[in-house]
């Protein structure tokens, strides 16, 4: 077994990288955590063990994501995850859902741009600026029990990306735990090549190239709630201490 490290810039949120190469490829839909394409993929390398938190907002120690998954649930759609790639207006969640005690609050960076969220299912949606052009940050919440489990959904994110010498994206991503408050909060960050923005019906997403993901996925009052950073690698890794400020703010009762 290879334990390589990868890191394309600074990401104070990040403690270590840890590589496993266990894993097969699963598709990525264009904006949703796992959808109805299938469940995440099982390793056969053991999980890790999972350090106690590292303080308010920090992440702990690292986790293979090649690791099995046995925490998934199982429903109509594999792993109780929602939305088909594309299909987000139908699957919007439940009216009210997703506030009060049950929502998240939270402060956006200084400099980013909210815009008007392309769909019912994120909840926020920004285009920040940077030295290799306009990255995006979404945030997904898709109902009460809603959203699958977070490592499957951190694989299902890492394998959005392909690596330039092909090895799997899970050789190369990091995960890390941690805690904000009374929140558990799953990091995970990759760089590579991004093939996003897959939807049915349409045509194959544009590959692109030197881009980067980090991803907070948060466990929320009644459902997981996603917090997607995508863009050039530059942009990305420059606002990597604005995208742990906006994570280290977050809070209940939006």
């Amino acid at each position: 077994m290879d334990i390589l490290s990868k890191r394309s810039g600074p990401a104070p949120w990040c403690a270590a990288a840890l590589l496993l190469a266990a894993a097969c490829a699963a598709p990525e839909p264009a904006d949703a955590p796992r959808g109805a394409e299938g469940a995440a993929p099982a390793g056969d390398a053991p999980a890790a063990a999972v350090s106690p938190d590292a303080g308010a907002g920090a992440p702990a120690a690292p986790h293979p994501l090649g690791a099995p998954v046995d925490q998934a649930p199982a429903g109509a759609l594999p792993a109780g995850h929602p939305a088909l790639p594309g299909s987000d207006l139908d699957l919007a969640p439940p009216e009210g859902s997703g506030r009060g005690a049950a929502g998240l609050a939270w402060d956006a960076p200084a400099g980013w741009r909210a815009v008007e969220p392309a769909t019912p299912m994120r909840r926020a949606q920004w285009a920040v600026d940077g030295p290799g052009g306009e990255a995006e940050c979404v945030v997904f919440y898709f109902g009460p029990g809603q959203g699958g489990d977070a490592l499957a959904n951190a694989r299902r994110w890492a394998e959005q990306f392909t690596q330039p010498d092909g090895r799997s994206s899970l050789e190369v991503a990091t995960l890390t735990r941690g805690q904000v408050g009374d929140l558990a909060v799953m990091y995970v960050e990759v760089t590579g090549t991004y093939m996003g923005g897959i939807t049915f019906g349409g045509p194959p997403p544009e590959p692109r190239p030197d881009h980067m993901l980090m991803g907070a996925i948060v466990e929320g009052p009644d459902a997981n709630w996603f917090f997607k950073f995508t863009g050039p690698a530059a942009t990305v890794a420059s606002q990597a201490e604005a995208f742990q400020s906006l994570i280290s703010s977050l809070r209940t009762g939006a």
